[in-house]
């Protein structure tokens, strides 16, 4: 008889793509799927491999008005209302989150329950609705050694890696082609629904900066928000450079293997596909963040030799002119990057991640 998972990430693709790679694994493996995210995630319904997309109310935690506070805690009530009846229907064997505040309602409604559940920490730093949530599961995943973890908690770490989906392991089978002298050379620029902004205002402006012997090897593959795309398409059809602007890659994991740099953010996701994929790249982390996560993760790159973060602070176009300029006329150091990244992956995270869900699975059907 086939075992239910419910799985609960944020509506974001840094939450929801591990999440997904782990529903594929699992259904490998005879499982029955489900998922339980916010509205945002609505679009991934159709191709998320799951029976069932759940949209649960939730909110952040935005300042301390006291009315957006009351607001916060009246939606994740209903949340947790919604998602307790979701379990009881479904009794799953396990419920497994991903982080972001979405996974709070499930994840709690869970220990209200007394269903098993395990908590998947992707980032460095353990975020703050991991944090409140730690002490309820039964096991606590962690995608590399997090830095600010309790120790009182630490007899629940398990050490599985980030899944990435099985495109990125389909396409990880491409060896890093470095570009040839004075040959063609291709940059992906992406950034997440926070980054892509800061992306299309500072890459443009460093393009311009370039020498023509320089820019005209130029091939650009960037992800930018809609509003955007017209704009940034015209600086570089004004310099005679080859690009490529969408809001969304749906082949992302082929255009990375496709690339010689990549310029993006430091989520946990794209760091995880990075090293799998074995692919250099200048690293920009999102600045401001509370538990500066995207910081962490930079470093398990740049301490491997695979990446080179700059703060957002101190990259400007001239900066970033200069250092393609220095990549770009160093192909050994970016197939020693490349390499370097490769070696710090866990590209078998997903089935390890698969065997805690049903080891903890199994350990609950022993209990009398």
């Amino acid at each position: 008889m086939s075992k239910t998972v419910l799985l609960t990430a944020g509506g974001t693709g840094g939450h929801l793509f591990p999440a997904q790679a782990l529903a594929s694994e699992l259904g490998r493996r005879g499982w029955i799927v489900e998922l339980a995210t916010d509205e945002r995630a609505d679009k991934y319904g159709t191709i998320f491999p799951a029976r069932n997309v759940h949209i649960i109310s939730s909110e952040t935690i935005r300042g301390r008005n006291p009315v957006s506070i009351a607001k916060t805690l009246f939606s994740l009530l209903r949340g947790t209302l919604q998602a307790r009846s979701v379990i009881r229907t479904l009794k799953p064997a396990v419920v497994v989150g991903f982080g972001g505040y979405p996974t709070f309602p499930p994840m709690y409604a869970a220990r209200l329950t007394g269903t098993p559940s395990i908590l998947h920490e992707a980032n460095g730093v353990m975020g703050r609705a991991n944090k409140l949530l730690a002490k309820g599961v039964n096991a606590i995943a962690t995608s590399v050694p997090v830095g600010n973890f309790p120790a009182e908690l630490s007899a629940k770490v398990v050490e599985t890696g980030n899944p990435v989906r099985d495109a990125v392991l389909e396409a990880a089978g491409q060896a890093y082609s470095a570009p040839l002298e004075g040959g063609a050379f291709t940059l992906l620029v992406f950034g997440g629904s926070q980054g892509a902004r800061f992306f299309s205002d500072l890459v443009p402006p460093a393009v311009e900066h370039l020498p023509a012997d320089v820019r005209s090897r130029l091939k650009i593959v960037q992800q930018c928000r809609p509003e955007d795309i017209e704009r940034v398409q015209k600086v570089y059809e004004s310099l005679d450079v080859d690009a490529e602007c969408a809001p969304f890659f749906q082949d992302m994991p082929q255009r990375i293997a496709a690339s010689h740099l990549v310029l993006c953010r430091s989520g946990a996701s794209s760091v995880s596909e990075l090293s799998v994929l074995g692919r250099p790249s200048i690293l920009v982390p999102l600045p401001g963040a509370i538990d500066q996560d995207q910081a962490a993760n930079a470093k398990v790159l740049e301490a491997a030799g695979g990446a080179w973060p700059i703060r957002q602070s101190e990259l400007d176009p001239q900066r970033l002119a200069e250092e393609l300029i220095r990549l770009m006329n160093a192909p050994e150091q970016l197939v020693t990057a490349a390499e370097n990244a490769r070696s710090v992956a866990k590209p078998d995270a997903v089935k390890r991640l698969a065997d805690l869900v049903e080891k903890v699975a199994a350990q609950q059907g022993e209990r009398p």
